[in-house]
């Protein structure tokens, strides 16, 4: 069985690796196409400082006097062994603006997930538990409307209330743990409505099960039948689910940076936009279709250890083990890392 895990994990970590520099290619062929010319937008700016030699350091360094199969080799070269260049705007290392910038917007988006998960998990607690007549009508309803609504427009109501009306954090300085926390807040709600609706779907199937109802008939209670029997076997679609959402977090963190005034990536790309300053943008685009595909890829890897009926077929692929009740053939089933 480790054996077989094994070469699951090598071949699924392949596969991401292809997509990462699928990502990479991609990106380096759009960024190629835009309309303008770097050489006379960015670096004959006089704004920018720079003097005859280092535009022609910086030239021949990019080979943008090369045709663009020379440029793509070398720009992939630099790529694989870590090499993210050198910003045409500020002649420093992409690396180092882009690590810069990093903290912040991964300090949201890890507080708006873990915003998500709560909330997810609470909405779904409550229609499994709470009486009908004491609103769980209503909590399902909430993910339809949490998804309905655009982050920015949570971010200026949470804006208006608590930093112009309460005076909790300052518009100022949002980077304190109150201005984080509202910002994850306003990226937080319409990510958890996804999940939500997933695991509330899951648990409607799972507390329909025979087992389920055994488990009520000796006493168990609501949390510990939540807890043990429930949780689990609704994890799978929840983990697919919450790996798809990297890529909205991603994105949803640059426009809330903006509108919270939050200097991360999404200040960077602004910049980087403005100014045509390519080996930015594409850094950061890379970095984002890595993120995505590794967070696809831990999940993808979680599947058989959250799920014991999902087992690994002898080509690496996982397979869903039929029910014990079930005498029908073995029915496999595909999953996908992205």
């Amino acid at each position: 069985m480790l054996r077989t895990y094994g070469r699951f994990a090598l071949r699924r970590t392949g596969q991401a690796l292809v997509v990462v520099l699928l990502a990479y290619l991609f990106t380096f062929f759009v960024i190629s196409i835009l309309p303008g010319d770097p050489i006379t937008s960015t670096l004959r700016n006089p704004d920018n400082g720079f003097t005859e030699d280092d535009i022609a350091r910086i030239v021949a360094y990019y080979g943008l006097d090369q045709p663009w199969w020379v440029q793509l080799g070398s720009s992939l070269g630099r790529f694989v062994v870590g090499d993210l260049g050198v910003s045409l705007r500020s002649n420093l290392p992409v690396g180092t603006l882009v690590l810069d910038a990093l903290g912040s917007t991964l300090a949201l988006a890890g507080a708006a997930l873990l915003v998500a998960v709560v909330l997810a998990v609470v909405i779904a607690y409550g229609t499994q538990f709470l009486p009908p007549r004491f609103g769980q009508g209503a909590l399902r309803s909430l993910p339809s409307l949490f998804l309905s609504v655009p982050n920015f427009v949570i971010g200026l109501l949470l804006i208006h209330v608590f930093a112009f009306g309460l005076g909790l954090f300052s518009m100022i300085d949002t980077e304190t743990p109150w201005g984080t926390f509202f910002a994850a807040v306003a990226l937080g709600i319409p990510v958890s409505a996804q999940l939500a609706e997933v695991l509330i779907a899951s648990l409607d199937h799972e507390s329909r099960q025979e087992y389920v109802a055994v488990a009520r008939s000796r006493g168990l209670g609501q949390n510990a039948l939540f807890l043990r029997h429930l949780v689990k076997p609704s994890a799978l679609p929840t983990v697919t689910v919450l790996a798809l959402i990297v890529g909205e977090l991603l994105g949803g963190a640059l426009i809330t940076e903006a509108i919270f005034g939050r200097v991360g990536i999404g200040t960077l790309v602004e910049q980087a936009v403005a100014s045509q300053d390519l080996p930015v943008l594409q850094a950061v685009v890379s970095l984002a279709a890595i993120v995505f595909v590794l967070v696809n890829l831990i999940a993808d890897l979680a599947y058989p250890l959250l799920d014991p009926r999902v087992s690994i077929g002898s080509r690496g692929r996982t397979v869903a083990a039929p029910a014990a009740e079930e005498p029908a053939p073995l029915l496999r089933e595909e999953v996908s890392i992205v």
